[in-house]
């Protein structure tokens, strides 16, 4: 009896599985999870190419003739020369390239610490110690970015023309610094949200001041944070083309405008354009590969909760 009940019980488990579980549980735990890994990997490899693919013709092309570089189609194996860079330092001009180079380098350094000295307190107040309506307040700095460019160079214009501030250094300074605030409120707002508030708890017992609190405490802890906040806001002073071409001359022209020089109403010289290109481009490349572990680190803070 016993022995027909446990066999019928047997039965009956055996009727009610799926014969198809075992196999898929197989099945399943013979995929390789390499296989989606590298199928990942050539996709991303594959698109970073093409996006790279611009820049490295670029370079490609400012090492040949501009007779190669004028060709149609394309001489990809022409022979290599230095004749485009020996023109753009002014080898046959005699025009220096370095003031602009060393205007641009002013614009952008003084106006992103300017722009970090003035974005921490803000991003402070928002975050750490938030204000009311801070949300508000936020929206307000991001409709600031809103309006076109080209709608204000107008009155820029008649304002420094009124007030002597024309092909002058300092007052570009004083529009980068204003461009790029907003971005960098927003950014360092999100960074500073990340601090324990603990740390800031401990430092207000030990009678640690504002200044000294964020030279000390939360400037460390958000490093990664301003570091890739500087560097945006350099490479978008860097970048800049309109106002500087707008407000400035000959004394306080940037390099970017001094790149735009090299299309005349003689034509356009290929080689020597990419080759304005490529050593204007070099200072933030390279700023870009030094600070690439704090920039990476810096945009994924507080992605992940």
């Amino acid at each position: 009896m016993s022995s027909t009940a446990l066999t019928g019980s047997g039965t009956r488990r055996g009727a009610g599985a799926d014969p198809g579980a075992a196999p898929r549980r197989r099945r399943k735990s013979r995929l390789d999870p390499t296989r989606n890994n590298t199928a990942a990997g050539v996709i991303a490899w594959l698109a970073a190419l093409f996006f790279a693919l611009p820049v490295l013709w670029m370079v490609l092309t400012s090492f040949h003739s501009e007779q190669d570089a004028a060709t149609n189609p394309p001489s990809v194996a022409a022979s290599l020369t230095l004749d485009s860079y020996a023109q753009f330092f002014g080898s046959s001009s005699g025009v220096s390239p370095w003031p602009p180079l060393i205007n641009s380098a002013m614009a952008s350094v003084f106006s992103t610490v300017l722009v970090l000295l003035l974005a921490i307190p803000a991003a402070y107040a928002l975050s750490i110690k938030p204000v009311k309506k801070w949300t508000d307040v936020l929206f307000f700095f991001l409709s600031t970015k809103m309006m076109p460019v080209v709608a204000a160079v107008l009155p820029l214009y008649i304002f420094a023309k009124s007030s002597g501030s024309l092909d002058n250094i300092w007052f570009l300074i004083l529009m980068y610094t204003s461009m790029n605030l907003p971005i960098a409120v927003w950014m360092m707002r999100s960074f500073l949200a990340e601090v324990p508030v603990e740390m800031l708890e401990a430092a207000q017992l030990d009678g640690a001041s504002l200044v000294l609190t964020l030279r000390k405490v939360i400037a460390p802890v958000a490093m990664p944070g301003i570091a890739a906040t500087s560097l945006i806001c350099f490479i978008f002073s860097w970048n800049e083309l309109l106002l500087a071409r707008v407000l400035t001359g000959v004394r306080a022209g940037t390099s970017p405008v001094f790149l735009t020089g090299f299309v005349t109403s003689q034509g356009l010289f290929l080689a020597q354009v990419c080759a304005a290109a490529v050593v204007i481009s070099l200072p933030v490349l390279v700023a870009g590969f030094a600070a690439q572990d704090k920039l990476v680190q810096g945009l994924s803070l507080g992605a992940v909760k």
